[in-house]
């Protein structure tokens, strides 16, 4: 299985994966990140993205005023930086995000580990799907993406998963059913 805690996975994977290696590379996210437990979470570690996914990055911060001080000094330079805090999922959380030439990238902190968060949860799931059902079943999920449909309803659509989506996924044992 893949170790996707480090980025270095995405040094030899596909041409997309490369790239989003070196951009995050070039700035140092994950080094400046690192006492927040960053991890690349979403729909390009697991070889389903569409051309407008961006970089999505989890954050585990316990004071949201002094993780948002960081993230504006070193990232307020950076295009079309926007930084926001909400009530997401009953906890608060701090979400920037910006542009690069290649890729939009959010960053996203809650007080909870990392290894605990549903994106995080969600993407080891779906990365297991994938791997069980193969090739075919990954070009369902990105044709389903292409029309519209966002990931965790793709998935339990194909598998045919009754309810929300987003628990439905969490609840499926290793999984695949």
């Amino acid at each position: 299985m893949i170790n996707f805690k480090e980025i270095e996975y995405l040094k030899s994977g596909n041409s997309r994966q490369q790239e989003a290696y070196k951009d995050l590379k070039e700035l140092g996210i994950f080094e400046k990140l690192k006492n927040y437990n960053p991890v690349l979470t979403g729909t390009i570690p697991i070889e389903i993205d569409l051309p407008a996914s961006d970089l999505d990055i989890i954050c585990s911060c316990k004071n949201h005023r002094e993780f948002s001080k960081l993230l504006s000094e070193l990232f307020k330079n950076q295009n079309e930086f926007k930084i926001h805090s909400k009530t997401y999922n009953g906890r608060q959380s701090t979400i920037a995000k910006f542009k690069t030439e290649k890729f939009e990238i959010e960053i996203f902190g809650q007080n909870k580990p990392t290894e605990q968060q549903n994106a995080y949860r969600h993407m080891l799931i779906e990365y297991q799907i994938l791997k069980a059902k193969g090739k075919a079943f990954q070009s369902e999920i990105i044709k389903l993406k292409e029309q519209g449909i966002k990931t965790e309803p793709a998935f339990a659509k194909l598998l045919e998963l009754e309810g929300n989506p987003y628990e439905k996924l969490l609840n499926l044992k290793k999984g695949v059913n």
